[in-house]
């Protein structure tokens, strides 16, 4: 296991495959999941506070950055069926899973998932929005990539969304450094989600 994928995977072990399904922001959603990837038993708090008060554009490519199952991504692309959706992840297991649950929620022709570190499966291309829930146990450095090199993959007036619990002061002032902006859409129960907008 190479130093860049422990930080989406919790031991070794494996649990069987679970199915776990919300509704968000109008849509029913269904996600397969398994032991190895993050927010297993069901969707994360701050992930769901990000689907909900996301800038969503009305057409055009978006990106999820570090998508885990895919819950970000698949949502967004049922949110919005006007919308292309590329979802990366370092994790093989959880890139196997989002690719399942695209199938699963019927977007699977407008979705695509990558596996690969951060940008570097998508480094020619520019999106009108990313999205990311930066996995906590990954420390500040990854969550300091996934900001600063968001500035090469937006189109302008292109967003970053970005929710986070811990370090949420930090990330915010790091946003408004790379971006000379940052707003927050929504707090709730210690989440955060902030964004911040490449300016023409």
């Amino acid at each position: 296991m190479s130093d860049s994928e422990h930080y989406y995977t919790f031991g070794r072990r494996r649990e069987l495959y679970s199915l776990i399904s919300d509704f968000i922001r109008g849509v029913s959603l269904e996600f397969e999941t398994a032991g190895g990837v993050f927010s297993y038993k069901r969707v994360d708090p701050g992930t769901k506070l990000l689907i909900e008060y996301a800038e969503i554009p009305e057409e055009g490519v978006v990106l999820d950055v570090g998508c885990g199952y895919g819950a970000i991504g698949i949502a967004i692309a049922k949110i919005n069926p006007r919308l292309k959706v590329y979802m990366v992840d370092i994790n093989r297991e959880a890139v196997k899973l989002a690719k399942r649950n695209a199938k699963r929620n019927g977007v699977e022709d407008r979705v695509v998932v990558l596996h690969g570190d951060l940008y570097e499966p998508v480094k020619n291309m520019k999106f009108k929005a990313i999205y990311s829930n930066p996995p906590l146990a990954a420390g500040m450095k990854v969550v300091s990539r996934i900001i600063t090199e968001a500035l090469e993959h937006l189109e302008k007036g292109g967003t970053l969304q970005v929710v986070v619990r811990k370090g949420a002061e930090r990330v915010k002032n790091l946003m408004r450094e790379t971006f000379g902006n940052v707003e927050l859409l929504a707090a709730k129960r210690g989440y955060r989600v902030f964004l911040s907008r490449l300016e023409s």
